[in-house]
């Protein structure tokens, strides 16, 4: 049975995490009743090669049977500290090793060549957080380094080996992290900065990125407090509607990092983190771990689509950027399924 419009497109903003290694009952209700747009695998998800295959591929299965489109099949896979896959496939030493753009070439080429025979079809990556010299940075382990030009050179040969070759690249964390000492995983951070510093420093690799079609962006959970007091970057209407897409000028998808995360939990409930995500022009919700939010956040959604005229218009939008992607990358038909 083909969904409603409004179920469609509620779904379709959401990417959810699970547990197991095999299609069950979960995916199911995932996939069939929440007809989740993207699922996002972990180590708990992973196994052999053939395992993970297998799995793409009855998920993708079960979203046709639902007359669905392609799914989102999303992975962590950095190299360096943040590596879903392990041996037998291949281990990279990650991105502060890296010393030439062959290296990222490189880096790109293989694990796009690994990561679409088994299935996965987006990779959160890459890092274009900049770290400034002699900081304690959060991130100094996962970015290229401290000078913005090169984060940008070494960030977009990533994204153009990966792009090319199938692999949808997620620019992160939006608009930059390197600056912080708080894990964002634990606990909110504050990063007092004006402006026009993040403008000369932070933003330099995502403006790169942007002219060069990146797939996605995601944003961080960090509260910049000198363009939103309140607000983390992830739920900002000033970070993604001002910032991202009005004066950077970028229409492609955006997604939050985890809502499961420290930085959100236990300090906004889902439903005021939807009512956030929606009001900010944020394309898609990523609830990583298995539990009653990803239901409510689907519910909140489609209350909002017939409550919201406002907010139905912008997620037409939103579901648009989102089919685009997917008809770009996935194939598929899928825009007469949004009415005007």
């Amino acid at each position: 049975m083909h969904p409603s419009e409004n179920e469609f497109m509620a779904g379709q903003r959401l990417m959810a995490g699970f547990d197991g290694t095999v299609f069950n009952d979960d995916l199911e209700v995932l996939i069939g009743t929440l007809r989740v747009g993207g699922l996002i695998l972990f180590s708990r998800n992973l196994d052999t090669p053939a395992q993970i295959r297998r799995l793409c591929r009855d998920c993708q299965e079960c979203a046709g049977r639902h007359g669905l489109p392609p799914l989102f099949i999303a992975i962590d896979q950095e190299g360096g500290t943040v590596a879903r896959l392990k041996p037998p496939f291949t281990q990279f030493p990650g991105n502060p090793a890296m010393q030439h753009p062959e290296d990222a070439a490189r880096f790109a080429r293989i694990t796009a060549m690994e990561l679409k025979p088994l299935g996965i079809n987006m990779n959160m990556a890459p890092v274009l957080d900049v770290a400034p010299e002699g900081g304690d940075s959060i991130m100094a382990g996962r970015v290229f380094g401290s000078d913005p030009g090169w984060v940008a050179k070494m960030g977009m040969t990533v994204i153009d080996h990966l792009q090319r070759r199938g692999i949808m690249a997620v620019a992160k964390h939006f608009p930059g992290i390197g600056r912080t000492v708080l894990d964002s995983h634990l606990a909110l951070p504050d990063l007092e900065i004006d402006p026009k510093m993040l403008a000369d420093f932070d933003l330099i690799p995502f403006e790169s990125a942007i002219r060069g079609n990146v797939a996605g962006i995601m944003l961080s959970h960090i509260r910049y407090t000198g363009i939103d007091p309140v607000w983390p970057a992830s739920l900002s209407p000033a970070i993604t509607a001002d910032l991202l897409r009005r004066k950077m000028g970028y229409n492609g998808v955006v997604m939050t990092d985890d809502l499961d995360m420290g930085a959100i939990k236990p300090s906004h409930d889902i439903d005021t983190a939807i009512s956030q995500i929606l009001s900010a022009d944020v394309d898609i919700a990523l609830i990583c771990h298995k539990g009653p939010d990803i239901q409510a956040a689907c519910e909140k959604i489609r209350k909002s689509l017939i409550d919201d005229k406002d907010l139905r218009q912008m997620g037409r939008q939103s579901v648009e950027r989102i089919l685009r992607l997917k008809r770009g990358y996935l194939g598929g038909a899928w825009a007469s399924r949004i009415k005007g």
